[in-house]
Formats: C-alpha cells, sequence, structure tokens
C-alpha cells in the first residue's frame, strides 16, 4: 500500500505557520490513517546540495579502509559518536546491513555539567571527526554541519508549528515543544546500507519487507529525514547515482490503525517523523509510528547502496517525559534495548 504524505510549504512554515495547524494534524494526529511524518517542500535551493554533498560522503567513508574506519569509533560512547558498524542490534542480531556516523551537527563539546556529561556519554559525549586532509572524505565535518544544522533549524520552525496542536494533548501544559529541544543533545546520523549481498544472487520479491532496517520507532522527540540517493558501485569508477532500484525498495511505515505504507521523500523535501517521547509527553495521544527500509527486488549482481540522514531532535536529559521517566532515563532503557553492553 502506497499513500500521499501530507506536506506543507516551507515559506508557510516561515511566514505563517499558525495556518497549519489542519496539515499538522492530518500528519501527526490520532486517527487510524495518520502516518506520524510530514513533509516541507519548497526549501531553500541550498538544501538539495548540502544533501546530495554529504550523501556522497557517507559512500566514501564507508569505503574507507577497515582500519581508517576503525580511528573514528568510540566504544565509551556505546558508538554513539563517530562510526558505527555492526554494533546495533536489529531483529535479534547484530545490524551489518548499515554503517552509521553519529554526531551532533549543532554544538561539538555540550556545555552540560561534567558529572551529567559523565552520567550520559551516548547523549553527551564530544564529537569525533575524520581528519581534515583523510583522503577522498576532505570537507566531511563541514558537509555533516551544513545539512544538519539546516535540517535542526527546519526542525525548530516546525516545532513551533506543531505547538498549538500539540499543546491540546501534553500532560505537562507548561511544557512548550520548541522549548523542549535541546542544541545539546542533538544527535545527527548519517546512514550507508550496503548493498544487500556480496555474492551474485537476486533479492526477489518474497524478501522480508523489513530486510534493509528492522521495524523500529525513534525515540526522539521529533525526526528530520532527508530522501535517500542510491548509488551504484562500479569498479575502479565514482560510483553513480541510480533510480531506486526496485518500487518496492524504501521506507515503509505502519499508520496508527497498522495498515503498512511505503512513503516516499521527494530528494528537495526534507520529512519529520513522530517520536516515542512526543508519545510519552502526551500519555499515548500522539504516538510514535513503527517503521522499516526495505531492499527490494534487485537484479543479479546489483551493488546498489542507499545512503540517507537522519537528526534527532529531543530533550536534555533531565527533562521529565512521563511519571516514571525523564528522558535520560528512557534513553538509557532504549540503548540497553539495542546494545549489548549495559549503558551506564
Amino acid at each position: 500500500m502506497s499513500t500521499d504524505v501530507v506536506s506543507i510549504s516551507y515559506q508557510t512554515l516561515i511566514s505563517s505557520p499558525s495556518s497549519l495547524e489542519t496539515s499538522i494534524e492530518e500528519a501527526f494526529g490520532s486517527h487510524p490513517q495518520a502516518l506520524g511524518i510530514i513533509l516541507v517542500k519548497d526549501l531553500p535551493p541550498v538544501y538539495p546540495v548540502y544533501r546530495e554533498r554529504l550523501l556522497k560522503l557517507a559512500y566514501k567513508f564507508a569505503h574507507l579502509n577497515e582500519d581508517i574506519r576503525d580511528k573514528y569509533v568510540d566504544p565509551g560512547s556505546l558508538y554513539s559518536y563517530g562510526w558505527s558498524h555492526g554494533k546495533e542490534i536489529m531483529n535479534g542480531r547484530p545490524d551489518t546491513l548499515k554503517g552509521s556516523y553519529y554526531a551532533n551537527p549543532v554544538v561539538d563539546i555540550p556545555n552540560v555539567d561534567p558529572t551529567v556529561k559523565a552520567a550520559y556519554p551516548p547523549i553527551y559525549g564530544n564529537n569525533i571527526w575524520p581528519d581534515k586532509n583523510e583522503n577522498s572524505v576532505e570537507g566531511f565535518e563541514e558537509a555533516f554541519k551544513n545539512l544538519g544544522r539546516f535540517v535542526f533549524d527546519v526542525g525548530r520552525q516546525l516545532a513551533g508549528a506543531c505547538q498549538p496542536f500539540v499543546s491540546k494533548y501534553l500532560t505537562d501544559a507548561s511544557l512548550s515543544v520548541p522549548e523542549l529541544i535541546s542544541t545539546q543533545t542533538a544527535k545527527a546520523r548519517l546512514l550507508h546500507y550496503f548493498p544487500p549481498s556480496g555474492d551474485s544472487s537476486p533479492t526477489t520479491e518474497d524478501e522480508p519487507i523489513d530486510s534493509w532496517c528492522g521495524f523500529h520507532k525513534d525515540h526522539s522527540l521529533l525526526t528530520g529525514l532527508c530522501s535517500a540517493i542510491f548509488l551504484r558501485e562500479e569498479a575502479g569508477m565514482e560510483p553513480t547515482v541510480v533510480p531506486s532500484p526496485s518500487p518496492t525498495s524504501g521506507l515503509y511505515i505502519r499508520t496508527r490503525g497498522g495498515d503498512l505504507t511505503k512513503v516516499s521523500i521527494p530528494p528537495d523535501c526534507l520529512a519529520f517523523q513522530t517520536g516515542e517521547t512526543l508519545e510519552l509527553v502526551t500519555a499515548g495521544k500522539l504516538r510514535a509510528t513503527p517503521h522499516c527500509v526495505r531492499v527490494g527486488q534487485t537484479g543479479v549482481g546489483a551493488k546498489i547502496s542507499r545512503e540517507t540522514f537522519a537528526l534527532f531532535m529531543q530533550p536534555d536529559t533531565h527533562q521529565r517525559i512521563s511519571e516514571s521517566d525523564t528522558f535520560g532515563s528512557f534513553s538509557k532503557k532504549v540503548l540497553e534495548e539495542h546494545y549489548e553492553a549495559r549503558v551506564i
């Protein structure tokens, strides 16, 4: 099943956010058809430049020699900063289908109390960047920050537009959605989905729906998401941008009513999804929607990777989000589900 996603214009978001309440309710509401996702279109022309530059760097970083990639691995943050591959548990086993580079694009070193920082290394870690002269990924830090800060700024605008709608459901009426989003805990994830197989076997239409990324919910308040690009690997050549390898490849979301829906994000748009933190601060009245990524049918020997970028917008760890949890305690529970090591 495929359905149209609610979209709003960036110009309207900036100039008349109060006029968007109906669209926001249609996208984020509790009715059975709600997908928990909204598109922002008509973005400034710099956005597609930022997007393509960084997503191509995702491919290049993933193809560095392993010993070089390992320089940027941070076990102390539970692999939540720098490069991570095969550390996250998905569908009950280590996820080797994708590699990720994590960083806070807004601040390099969080300005928080040292005891708080020590208590939450996956949330308040220091950024780790590739050396500026690292061959083939020159400009990585700048590209990551340019796209990440752009998405963060649009997300903050959207959070402000959401306030009139979300405020009707907040368990604490004093909360402000834009103020819940902290620069100190912002976390971006640059993703490289490896080609599904190293052999010549084709991927068939009966492969699992979550064959590239298992079903999950984001534990953020809002998640900003770029449209993915697909790159065909050519021996001895630069990768080539190609169309999606199959009509069934891509992002799938379960609606509030349980229907599975394929969602397409146009390359010149940004998408924003609701996360579990928003679900908790509204006592379940607004729900995070489960989503996954499917490989789809591919031809024999096809070496096509998927590159994308997500920005998780979330509160500081002390923020209470339910009767039993702060964002910090909730995050520890989530991380312990997805990593074998126990969170401090």
